[in-house]
């Protein structure tokens, strides 16, 4: 445990929210009313917190063991979960393990149990047969995107951790999909469910971009310098293909970050970093990205190459025109290339000849100093303010790792933020400062 806990208005607060969206609303009542919850709603619409709020509630502040499981399909959703739960600040301590992480690091953690644990389904497994975690207290199982962790292969897992849980009596599933059957190992009886997945689609505008010289990669070029502003996502369906992209667009000086499954898991966390605090304006991406990342409200994504199935479609359209707000997909293909049968109700764009793409202007900093350096957000934001002279506007997104850092700042004094700080002190730690490539 660490610190006092914290009640709903004080973690939103923290959170800088002011109001829940209906969705978390209804998820809210429906939990604390209900045992089993079934809660459709698109990517990034704010599941997760609407899950954490009233199951934090249900958590024993006195009992130093894991009350709430959280099963998730990546590496990434449970990093996005345990960051959450640590912004939330509620005062329950968090853990997330999953495969790639060393083990000795999840021993380290969960030497002191956390209240949550957030796991992929093969590494939470692992750790049950090693019984290094005490399962008699996990009273709420929580599901997260239930349907992509049977499609990428945990179903064996899943069933051996839930034949060991004899103490839940609470459930709730999660999923960006309505075409999913819920499996019988889960055991449910009588869900609530909820259904917020056409919250969005009427918000959503798809526009087809045909290249004229059947160059899919001077037409997508010519379509950014359209689009001009913005954030978005480049969907192509191959990590080869991701590569040939970049290439041509880094010869065309049209900065970008790159996310695929064959990327270093260090790189890929680094990618989302750029591209969250707007170093980066656009991420090229196979379907990993489609579901499962925590990445801001989209105002575009662009179908370089269009899935196979309608469904990865969809969960691709769902990272952006989000709730209340609108967004645009671009589908791109060559003349005589045709389009899948899914494929309706779409608007052919006409692009701007003349406009330019414009890359960001902030820059990524990174930290040699982290969590473990008892360094908080607020000692990096005085450094950058009090000593590196930067107004608060000028200083973007801090993320604050367990032994790091990232912070955003302009590009225009980026060097000299660096000359200024770097070797500074924080804490009792002196801290290396340079530029995130």
């Amino acid at each position: 445990m660490s610190g006092k806990t914290k009640d709903q208005a004080a973690i939103l607060q923290k959170l800088g929210i002011s109001q829940l969206n209906p969705m978390q609303e209804a998820t809210q009542n429906a939990i604390a009313e209900n045992d089993e919850v079934v809660l459709l709603s698109p990517t990034g619409t704010g599941k997760t917190l609407a899950f954490l709020l009233p199951l934090i509630k249900t958590l024993d502040a006195g009992l130093e063991q894991v009350q709430l499981l959280i099963l998730v399909p990546s590496r990434e959703l449970a990093i996005q979960i345990e960051q959450v739960i640590r912004e939330m600040g509620s005062g329950f301590k968090a853990n997330a393990v999953y495969g790639g992480r060393s083990g000795s690091k999840d021993r380290i953690d969960l030497k002191h149990a956390p209240a949550i644990l957030v796991g992929t389904p093969g590494r939470v497994a692992d750790h049950f047969r090693r019984e290094t975690i005490n399962t008699d207290y996990i009273e709420t199982l929580v599901l997260d995107e239930f349907d992509k962790s049977l499609e990428v292969g945990f179903e064996s897992e899943m069933l051996e951790i839930i034949d060991k849980l004899r103490s839940v009596r609470k459930k709730v599933l999660t999923s960006a999909t309505q075409k999913v059957d819920i499996p019988d190992l889960v055991g449910l009886k009588n869900p609530e469910q909820l259904d917020f997945l056409d919250a969005t689609s009427n918000r959503l505008s798809l526009q087809l971009v045909t290249a004229s010289n059947d160059d899919k990669l001077s037409t997508l070029v010519q379509l950014l310098n359209h689009i001009q502003t913005g954030n978005g996502i480049i969907f192509c369906n191959f990590k080869d293909t991701i590569q040939e992209v970049s290439d041509y667009l880094w010869n065309q000086n049209i900065d970008h970050a790159c996310f695929y499954g064959g990327l270093e898991q260090q790189d890929r966390e680094r990618a989302l970093i750029k591209f969250r605090n707007g170093t980066s304006r656009l991420l090229l991406a196979t379907d990993l990205a489609a579901r499962g990342i925590d990445v801001p409200a989209l105002d575009f994504i662009i179908h370089f190459q269009l899935p196979p199935k309608q469904e990865e479609f969809t969960h691709r359209n769902g990272r952006t025109a989000r709730m209340q707000q609108d967004g645009t997909a671009y589908l791109l293909k060559v003349k005589n290339e045709r389009a899948p049968d899914y494929i309706r109700d779409v608007n052919e764009e006409t692009l701007n000849q003349s406009a330019q793409f414009k890359n960001s202007e902030v820059t990524t900093l990174f930290i040699s100093g982290g969590r473990k350096d008892k360094i908080s957000k607020g000692d990096i934001a005085g450094l950058f303010m009090k000593q590196g002279n930067l107004t608060k506007e000028e200083l973007g997104m801090i993320e604050l790792k367990q032994d790091c850092a990232f912070v955003a700042v302009p590009s225009s004094k980026s060097k000299q933020l660096i000359n200024q700080l770097n070797n500074s002190r924080l804490k009792k730690k002196k801290v290396r400062i340079s530029q995130l490539n």
